[in-house]
Formats: C-alpha cells, sequence, structure tokens
C-alpha cells in the first residue's frame, strides 16, 4: 500500500509542474486582460473628450481593443479548465493507488482532455497577440 502511494506521488510530479506553468500562463493572460481593459478605459475618455480629427483614430484602436478581451477571457476560460483537469488527473491517480483499482483510462483521458484546453487557450493566446499587434496605433499628443 505504502509503495502504491509511494508510486502515485513520483507520477504526480509532471502534472504539478504542469501545473505551474499553467499558473505562469494563467498570470500573462490576467495582465493582458488587465492592460486591455485599461487601453479600453483610456480611448473611451479620451473619445469623449477628443476632437473629431482624432476621433476616428481612436474608434478604430478601441474595436481592436474591444476584440482583445472576449479572446483572452477565452484563454483564460480554457487555462482554467486544463488546470482542473490536471487536478483530477492527480487525484484519480491517487484515488486509483488508495483503493486499489485500476483507472488507467480514466486518468488518460483526463490528461488528454487537459492537453486539449492547454492547446485551445494557446492557441486563442497567439490569437490576441495578432489582435495586439495589429491595433491601430494612437496619434501622438
Amino acid at each position: 500500500m505504502l509503495g502504491d502511494i509511494t508510486h502515485a506521488i513520483q507520477l504526480a510530479v509532471a502534472p504539478v509542474f504542469l501545473l505551474t506553468a499553467v499558473a505562469t500562463l494563467l498570470s500573462v493572460l490576467t495582465g493582458r486582460l488587465g492592460r486591455a481593459i485599461d487601453r479600453r478605459r483610456v480611448l473611451l475618455s479620451a473619445l469623449a473628450a477628443s476632437d473629431a480629427r482624432f476621433a476616428a483614430e481612436e474608434k478604430g484602436e478601441l474595436v481592436y481593443v474591444t476584440r482583445r478581451i472576449p479572446v483572452i477571457y477565452g484563454a483564460i476560460t480554457m487555462s482554467v479548465m486544463g488546470a482542473l483537469l490536471i487536478c483530477l488527473t492527480i487525484a484519480a491517480g491517487f484515488m486509483a493507488a488508495l483503493a486499489g483499482t485500476h483507472l488507467a483510462r480514466a486518468v488518460a483521458v483526463l490528461f488528454v482532455l487537459a492537453m486539449v484546453a492547454l492547446i485551445a487557450s494557446l492557441a486563442l493566446f497567439l490569437r490576441e497577440i495578432y489582435l495586439a499587434v495589429k491595433t491601430v496605433p494612437s496619434p501622438l499628443r
């Protein structure tokens, strides 16, 4: 029994390191979300106070920033889902070791689903970066 638990702990080390990577990704994504929301606020207040020559450029940038925010939300959602699935993978491995059952298929399915969620998160992250680069630059005042 102790040998099974020790083996389960050894197998859980790699997913735990993966959780650290996901936490780092979430930190980056929430930082980008905060910057996009702050930029939207600045653009909205500048748009209300600007003259007509800057209004079109600010509206153009506002469109891009507004498009970025839901993409970041999607990436965050998929990262959190991936992290939860990784946690479930670890828990299923421990439950299998404690109960003496074989949940290898369930663990494999949970891990594959976690990878799919993380792949989707990274794809959305890449899309958000593309949108950020394509943002219309605001004029210097």
